[in-house]
């Protein structure tokens, strides 16, 4: 009796014991889980000047930016690629205008007016947000030649008010040739749109170009930038004034850079030129009957060359981070920012509206043609939307029932910008240039044949089909990128997969600016 009577009193002690330490245990649960809801609920700190720099991304700007170099058209300047030189010195000839500059679009000699203006824009925004980082490694005064370089031809091929040239070159006749653009020697005929032929969108991404670069001008060069703005009004009234779809009224250009509606380059356009005005007629344009009309509010989209909503939906996004006294009580910029959060949510991975358009290895996949232009533009939208986070003291996003914090987005940023440098099943880079491994077959027709040689139009396939590596080294292309399954096809014939674009080059420029350090979100453009 005695022993079983020790043996029940020890038993109720040790479920006490159990028991208190079960309340304990749920009491330091509890207060935990405070702890870290008030956490959740604290923002972080406002980032200072840019700080330290991180070598990897610096790198790797430095050798993206040189891709504009190498797609340089007309008398160069201090050329700093040694295989390229003077081309297209007659373009626009026979409309008596010098369309000699701009850009190359790919690895051909067409100058496509729709995706070269995304490539100002796009570029013109990367400096306006990140051009202290840039700065931080002597990048921003290549940036800022590179985009004059472009807005210099935009400029030239807007004559008047209602006439833009949209279009050097034939591309069916460009692609039955494999030259080097020096070797040019077939015609240029010129594409435009005017009132009677009305190309929205092509007019209106010009007028988004014209405006953006404007703000990146007004400091330096102010009659310049005077100039880029009055273009940018008079493109933007010649677009909203004469509604068509240049891609239905000139079939021809469908078959490269066919528009899905313009309604998207309407409110870019517009919110650009709010930015470059401070005219209110801008703001209400985009958050009134034309929001409602093209926004799309509440579908998150990709942001590409073909549609600018997500882009429009971040960059109005500032005004409700940096401007809540004019952004108060405007339903229509509510819209905009919900959004952009919208679009947010959709690119992490670990959101419940998290999109299933991933490869295995977590890269962003939507397309095969191209398929890197969609994880980089997200990826540099997600770069901004956390920075603006992080300078207005905005704590979290939420996300159904979760809530993600700035560095959340910011990490899902470098995971995609890691994954195209070489943090991938293939161990490659994709940006040619950087690191040991990267495409040698570019889908390019200057980097394909030696500097030296002398070829026509037709003999230069020779090269194309050549079995050895490019002479040339088309330092910062961007290529097209992996299939879903993660296999890349390093060959020149691949132009799906190895043929780099220069707007690419302006996105991912972006992305890698917003990388190299950490500074806070400058809170306006002017």
């Amino acid at each position: 009796m005695g022993k079983e009577s020790k043996s029940r009193g020890c038993l109720g002690w040790f479920l006490v014991i159990i028991i208190l330490a079960l309340v304990v245990g749920a009491v330091v649960y509890t207060i935990k889980k405070k702890m870290d809801h008030a956490n959740d609920n604290k923002a972080a700190p406002v980032p200072g000047p840019p700080g330290a720099i991180d070598k990897k991304y610096a790198d790797a700007l430095k050798i993206a930016m040189q891709f504009f170099d190498v797609q340089k058209s007309g008398k160069l300047v201090d050329n700093k690629i040694s295989w390229r030189g003077d081309s297209g010195l007659k373009d626009g000839s026979e409309a008596k205008l010098d369309l000699s500059k701009g850009m190359y679009d790919a690895g051909d000699h067409m100058k496509f007016g729709f995706p070269l203006a995304f490539t100002a824009t796009v570029l013109s925004w990367g400096i306006l947000e990140y051009g202290d980082q840039m700065e931080a490694v002597n990048q921003l005064e290549p940036a800022q030649e590179s985009l004059k370089w472009i807005t210099d031809y935009l400029i030239n091929a807007h004559p008047s008010e209602n006439v833009l040239y949209i279009q050097v070159g034939d591309p069916v006749a460009d692609h039955k040739c494999w030259e080097r653009p020096e070797d040019m020697k077939e015609k240029r005929p010129l594409t435009q749109v005017n009132t009677s032929v009305p190309g929205t969108e092509v007019a209106a991404e010009t007028a988004a170009a014209m405006a953006s670069a404007s703000l990146v001008f007004k400091t330096a060069d102010s009659t310049y930038s005077s100039t880029l703005l009055k273009h940018a009004k008079q493109l933007f009234t010649f677009a909203d004034k004469y509604r068509g779809s240049y891609s239905e009224n000139i079939p021809e250009v469908a078959t490269y850079y066919n528009s899905t509606g313009y309604g998207d380059e309407l409110l870019w356009a517009a919110s650009w030129l709010y930015y470059a005005t401070g005219d209110q007629s801008y703001l209400q344009y985009v958050t009134g009957e034309n929001g409602k009309d093209f926004a799309e509010w509440g579908s998150p989209t990709w942001f590409s060359w073909d549609n600018k909503l997500a882009g429009t939906q971040v960059l109005l996004s500032r005004l409700s981070f940096f401007d809540s006294k004019g952004a108060s009580g405007n339903t229509g910029l509510e819209n905009y920012r919900k959004s952009a959060e919208d679009v947010m949510c959709g690119l992490l991975p670990k959101s419940p509206s998290a999109t299933t358009s991933r490869t295995d290895g977590g890269l962003i996949w939507v397309s095969e043609w191209n398929a890197l232009q969609h994880p980089v533009a997200s990826s540099f939208l997600a770069a901004l939307y956390s920075d603006y986070m992080l300078t207005s003291q905005t704590p979290k996003l939420t996300c159904g029932d979760d809530s993600f914090k700035p560095s959340d987005l910011r990490k899902f940023a470098k995971s995609q910008a890691d994954y195209i440098l070489g943090s991938n099943p293939l161990k490659m880079s994709f940006l040619v240039g950087y690191g040991d491994k990267y495409p040698q077959y570019v889908h390019h027709r200057g980097a394909s044949i030696p500097a030296d040689a002398t070829t026509g139009c037709s003999d230069g396939f020779t090269w194309l089909d050549s079995t050895k590596p490019n002479p040339n080294v088309a330092i910062g292309a961007l290529v097209g990128g992996p299939f879903l399954n993660e296999t890349y096809i390093d060959s020149r014939n691949n132009s799906m997969q190895a043929e780099p674009t220069t707007y690419n080059s302006a996105v991912i420029v972006g992305l890698l600016s917003s990388l190299v350090t950490t500074s806070s979100a400058v809170k306006s453009f002017t």
